[in-house]
């Protein structure tokens, strides 16, 4: 591709002013969850795979935990299966769960492989059947029994420092094991918000389909400190998959993470835009 003397001014010129942010965060471990329209449509998959290979490249230590709910649905929906959420979290029964382990455990986290190799970054599948990195615990609702729905009780990190240190990517699915040896589904916020705090991440970064935490007017907040993000965890207008997140997000800032991140999928390139620039596309939890 042939581009103008001005174009390749812009580039070096952004490439310079990222110069700053790339030493700031070399050797530094970056958790981020993938979702949304980021995982669905084919060109934000290409450009978060070459965003997460280029943070790879320049020293840094990205960690992917994915979600797969869309695809998920679809494949119920194939089978004829509907799906009950509560308070957002998908009821699983054990016919669902060898759905959601199917989808998660394999088809999307090896098409995450295969989109890395694609711009030269080396992924490793963290799945149900790889490492069985996320111990976890039966999730209780007091109104319905949610089935095969876990919360994570810990994280096994040594597996993971290992694969970065050998220069892997950790994709991570969010299939959790007990003490049955049973597999469960887990929110992926929850589990990003977990490694993250394990691993003592610099950052986490949540992916959504909105352009971030917004008010009662719906306007973007672009900073929120702790306190101001527990306040508006008991707000009516935070609902629904933004729970989770922001919850996510509070807790990892709250145990060691050096900021949180929810930034909007939507936008192209919207990791290297928050790793990289000073306004970033989203809300920071700092």
């Amino acid at each position: 591709m042939t581009i103008t003397r001005k174009q390749a001014e812009n580039i070096a010129t952004v490439l310079s002013e990222g110069l700053p942010y790339i030493q700031k965060f070399y050797n530094k471990i970056i958790v981020v969850k993938y979702g949304g329209a980021a995982m669905t449509e084919s060109f934000l998959k290409e450009s978060f795979a070459r965003d997460i290979a280029l943070m790879k490249l320049v020293g840094m230590k990205p960690v992917i935990v994915h979600g797969g709910g869309p695809q998920i649905g679809e494949e119920l929906k194939k089978a004829g299966v509907t799906s009950e959420f509560i308070n957002g979290q998908r009821i699983t029964t054990k016919s669902t769960m060898k759905v959601v382990k199917k989808v998660l455990g394999k088809n999307i986290n090896k098409e995450i492989i295969k989109l890395l190799k694609k711009h030269g970054g080396h992924g490793l599948s963290f799945n149900h059947e790889e490492f069985k990195i996320i111990k976890a615990s039966k999730k209780h609702n007091k109104d319905v029994d949610l089935g095969y729905v876990g919360n994570v009780s810990r994280i096994l990190k040594t597996p993971l420092q290992k694969a970065l240190s050998s220069d892997y990517i950790p994709v991570i699915a969010p299939i959790g094991l007990n003490r049955k040896n049973d597999f469960l589904n887990i929110n992926a916020d929850s589990v990003a918000g977990k490694v993250a705090q394990a691993l003592r991440a610099e950052k986490l970064i949540l992916l959504t389909d909105v352009k971030g935490i917004g008010d009662s007017k719906n306007d973007l907040i672009s900073k929120i400190s702790l306190r101001k993000g527990q306040k508006l965890l008991k707000e009516d207008f935070i609902k629904g998959g933004m729970t989770p997140k922001l919850s996510a997000a509070l807790e990892a800032k709250k145990n060691g993470v050096k900021s949180s991140h929810i930034i909007d999928g939507r936008v192209p390139h919207a990791v290297l835009l928050e790793v990289l620039t000073e306004e970033g596309v989203g809300t920071m939890i700092s």
